[in-house]
């Protein structure tokens, strides 16, 4: 069921209209009625022809422009007002230039009040609409002449609205996404809102989360112009009772959605274009940027031609190919428009590289989106992928568990993984590679994509917990050889009662490193080594131990002075050979 939005000046006669064609009156405030101005959304149904269609009649006044910014994003078709006793006015340009900017293609013109002017000024404040339209994406739009009062022309204007709808409708695409234009309570029914629903089709008892927040509630009830449906497809507009959430925290401007599917950002990369009465933007302006039916705090800042990237006061769903408004809140004007480019962009010049690739994805499918998306940022989970492009894959990547890379990424990765075991076995030659986790953390990467790293290289071995070279050998010279002949008859000849301190044997860490690692040292502590057979020797002075026993206890059986017993004694515990309790210790 498409959606047809007004704009136009203050007092040109939407409300009306609309009430002409519905027989609903959408002004819901008291005092909207007694001033005769609307100040808030309003809303009307009616059948013009062929379609059935919803009307959203918005704010004309300057004072309430943050009010239609709210609702005529998600429009269709652009009913646009101008009165022809004034004819064009300021909010009539400004009106203008938020359709332009949103993209809004399919309008109708309606030339109202025509019973209060001769034809002749009809006829000139049709050329005028006409010259204003050119060069906007409303050129060209049908003008009909109406009187809401009389009558006159309004079968005229459902035919035109009509033939403009020919064709309307919002695919399926199994995200549904509402955003609220208005949340209230019902006394036994709970939290209600309403919205346009895009993208994807709800149900009842579905689960939806609101964004920003996080709450899930579950759907109690769908309406849609008063009629009670079990599941709603997308491009109507939908009144949702949702059980388990607070009306507080569903605010205009929040997003209905479901989880998994969307995630908020603070910072997007976004293509600009300027209002036609705009010269130019500055980084310096105090902006909000108007996007669903809400809008947030914005700060600007310039990286490219009509490229910016946006910080946001408060976190939005947002994903490419999403067009907002910018307005200059100093000035209190609508100054830009944009769409998203990259909800999560990376560093400037990254994203100065890949910004013409994510303009010419930004009406392809969410696939492509997906794919300019990963080339721009090299590497990111499949998961931030499908959320930020609409629910689109990468389709030609490298994956690596949850993680998706572009080849170029994991070719620069892969260089200077081996670079860093190469020096890795410099400075450290007999061990056997960078160990896996250090080797991610230094590279910045997760596990599942250091193995993908690994398995597509040919220098590179996984070797248990490491890494290294697959030229690396590990042997140790004949200098180490010896060093570690002549320590080990030194611990021999000491006995496993008084063995020298490891910084007193002559062999540096790296080779006691080596010798530990291969068994044939074992290291107690960060002072003494033992040859396996003194462990054995001790371990069994530890077994001959009658039940529990204190370290004065296996001093005396084992022979140990009380520097050697204590860290024996530790290593025992660590190693599960003994459990401590209290003063005692036991055999395990």
């Amino acid at each position: 069921m498409p959606v047809v939005g007004t704009a136009g000046h203050v007092d040109h006669g939407k409300s009306t209209l609309i009430e002409a064609l519905s027989g609903r009156d959408p002004d819901r405030w008291v005092e909207e009625k007694e001033r005769g101005l609307t100040i808030d959304l309003g809303f009307a149904w009616a059948d013009i022809g062929t379609s059935e269609v919803s009307f959203v009649d918005v704010p004309g006044h300057e004072r309430y422009s943050k009010n239609m910014l709210a609702g005529i994003e998600a429009i269709d078709v652009a009913l646009f007002v101008v009165a022809a006793d004034e004819g064009w006015m300021p909010q009539s340009e400004e009106h203008l230039a938020v359709l332009d900017l949103l993209g809004v293609t399919r309008g109708v013109v309606a030339l109202t009040k025509v019973d209060r002017v001769d034809d002749e000024l009809a006829d000139l404040a049709e050329l005028e609409i006409g010259e204003r339209l050119d060069g906007t994406t409303l050129q060209g739009s049908p003008v009909v002449r109406v009187s809401a009062p009389t009558g006159q022309g309004l079968d005229a204007l459902r035919q035109t609205l009509d033939a403009a709808l020919a064709g309307v409708g919002d695919g399926d695409h199994g995200r549904p996404r509402l955003w609220v234009d208005r949340s209230f309570s019902v006394p036994g029914a709970g939290t209600v809102v309403t919205g346009t629903l895009l993208g994807g089709a709800i149900e009842i008892d579905q689960r939806l989360t609101v964004l920003p927040g996080g709450h899930i509630g579950r759907v109690r009830g769908i309406q849609s112009h008063e009629r009670t449906f079990p599941r709603l497809e997308p491009g109507r507009r939908a009144a949702v009772n949702l059980a388990g959430i607070d009306t507080e925290a569903v605010a205009r401007g929040s997003m209905l959605g479901v989880a998994g599917h969307w995630r908020e950002t603070s910072r997007i990369a976004a293509e600009l274009r300027t209002a036609r009465y705009v010269d130019e933007l500055t980084d310096r302006g105090a902006y909000h940027l108007h996007v669903g039916s809400g809008a947030v705090p914005a700060r600007l800042r310039l990286v490219d031609d009509n490229v910016a990237l946006l910080d946001l006061a408060t976190p939005l769903p947002l994903i490419v190919g999403d067009r907002f408004i910018l307005r200059d809140t100093g000035r209190r004007l609508v100054v830009a428009g944009g769409r998203v480019l990259d909800p999560s962009p990376p560093r400037p010049r990254r994203l100065r590289a890949g910004v013409d690739a994510l303009r010419m994805t930004l009406d392809e499918d969410t696939d492509h989106r997906a794919a300019a998306l990963l080339d721009v940022r090299g590497r990111d989970t499949l998961e931030n992928l499908s959320c930020d492009s609409g629910g689109g894959a990468p389709p030609d990547c490298i994956r690596a568990g949850r993680w998706a890379m572009t080849a170029a990424e994991a070719q620069n990765l892969g260089d200077v993984l081996a670079a860093l075991v190469s020096r890795f076995h410099a400075d450290n030659p007999l061990r056997p590679g960078i160990p896996s986790a250090e080797a991610a953390s230094r590279l910045g990467v997760e596990p599942e994509i250091l193995a993908v790293l690994v398995e597509r290289s040919d220098e590179l071995i996984a070797d248990g917990a490491s890494i290294r070279a697959s030229s690396f050998s590990g042997v140790r010279t004949a200098e180490q050889e010896a060093a570690w002949s002549e320590a080990r008859d030194r611990l021999l000849e000491a006995g496993s009662t008084a063995v020298p301190r490891v910084a007193e044997l002559g062999i540096g860490p790296e080779l006691v490193h080596s010798l530990v690692r291969d068994g044939e040292l074992v290291r107690v502590s960060d002072d003494f080594v033992y040859l396996p057979v003194q462990i054995e020797e001790l371990v069994s002075a530890i077994r001959d131990m009658d039940g529990s026993f204190t370290v004065s206890e296996f001093k005396d059986r084992s022979g140990l002075s009380r520097k050697y017993a204590v860290p024996f004694l530790e290593w025992a515990d660590r190693t599960g050979i003994t459990v401590r309790q209290g003063d005692s210790r036991r055999l395990r």
